[in-house]
């Protein structure tokens, strides 16, 4: 049920280096090219990274306080420029769009068994820089993904308790509104 996919879905930081095989890379994919968007622009690139060398590029782009993303065996730069996509009066629909795809292969993820954490702790010249993508578009986020593990070992001691449980939520009252 897409509920319970939902609440499996978790910003998890323990993981295990377990290789994700190309097939699993396509599929999640493939859920991201069906996210909806205006006039179905697609104004979205996903820039998959796995193998030794190329997460070894994508390490120096990271800040220091997402050490623990360099145990994933896959990570997903996302991108878009405003150019890409509908420019309504005010409303920049890029970011809305490609936020969508990205939240489409994140519950793919989650559904294939991987934890897939979005994080915005990286630099974008730097990713720009290591994967030749010029002009630099509008890096959204990176999302590291791998296999959760219970070893909280692999975790600083501040991490150690944000894994345990998951965060709270906010109340449905507190960000919206009804009218009849």
């Amino acid at each position: 049920m897409f509920k319970d996919l939902l609440q499996a879905r978790r910003a998890y930081r323990a993981l295990l280096p377990t290789p994700v095989p190309r097939s699993h890379q396509l599929i999640m994919a493939q859920a991201a090219s069906l996210a909806p968007s205006c006039f179905n622009h697609q104004p979205w690139k996903f820039l998959f990274i796995s193998g030794e060398h190329s997460l070894s590029l994508w390490h120096e782009a990271l800040t220091d306080g997402n050490y623990w993303a360099k145990r994933a065996s896959l990570a997903v730069v996302v991108y878009t420029d405003d150019e890409w996509d509908c420019v309504i009066k005010k409303r920049r629909y890029a970011s809305f769009d490609t936020g969508m795809a990205a939240f489409s292969l994140i519950l793919t993820a989650t559904e294939l068994g991987y934890a897939a954490h979005p994080i915005a702790g990286f630099s974008p010249s730097k990713i720009a820089e290591q994967f030749h993508i010029d002009p630099q578009p509008d890096f959204m986020a990176c999302n590291v993904i791998g296999k959760k593990t219970d070893d909280l070992s692999v975790l600083e001691e501040r991490h150690q308790k944000e894994e345990k449980e998951r965060p709270p939520r906010k109340g449905v009252d507190e960000f919206v509104r009804f009218f009849e």
